[in-house]
C-alpha cells in the first residue's frame, strides 16, 4: 500500500493547515472537501494536496465568500474553459457586496458618532440619548 503511506489521517492534515479536525468534518458534510480515502476503520485519509484546498477554503472565508460560493470557485480551480470568466464574475460579485456592506458600515459609525456625541454633550441625568436614539428608530 504505497498509496497510503503518501496520505495524512485528519489530525495531521489538520495540523498542517491550521485549522481543527470539527472544521474538517464539517467540509465533509458541506461536500466542500472529501478525503482521498478511508480506512477500514473509519479514519480519513488527506493528501498534502488537500492542505491548499483548506488553506484556499479559508482565504477564500477571509475575503467574504460564503461556503456554496467557495465551493464554486473550488470547481474552476480545475482547468476549465471560461474558468477565468466565471471566476471574475464571482469576485465581482462579491466586489459589490462588500461595497454595499462598506456603504452600510459607514451610515451605522456615522449614527452611532452622533449618539455618541449627543449623550457626552448630555449633561442631564433624565434619559440617555442613546437609548432614545435607538428607540425612535423602531
Amino acid at each position: 500500500m504505497p498509496q497510503e503511506k503518501k496520505l495524512l489521517q485528519i489530525g495531521e492534515i489538520a495540523k498542517l493547515a491550521g485549522v481543527n479536525i470539527q472544521t474538517l468534518r464539517y467540509y465533509e458534510r458541506r461536500d466542500i472537501l472529501r478525503p482521498r480515502s478511508k480506512k477500514e476503520s473509519g479514519f480519513r485519509l488527506y493528501s498534502k494536496d488537500d492542505v491548499k484546498t483548506i488553506k484556499f477554503i479559508k482565504h477564500a472565508q477571509e475575503l467574504g465568500f460564503k461556503l456554496e460560493e467557495i465551493k464554486e470557485l473550488i470547481n474552476l480551480r480545475v482547468s476549465t474553459s471560461g474558468r477565468s470568466e466565471k471566476a471574475r464574475k464571482k469576485a465581482s460579485e462579491k466586489l459589490v457586496d462588500v461595497q454595499e456592506k462598506i456603504k452600510m458600515l459607514k451610515n451605522i459609525e456615522k449614527t452611532l458618532k452622533k449618539l455618541v456625541s449627543d449623550c457626552k454633550n448630555n449633561r442631564t441625568s433624565s434619559g440617555c440619548p442613546i437609548i432614545e436614539g435607538i428607540e425612535r428608530s423602531l
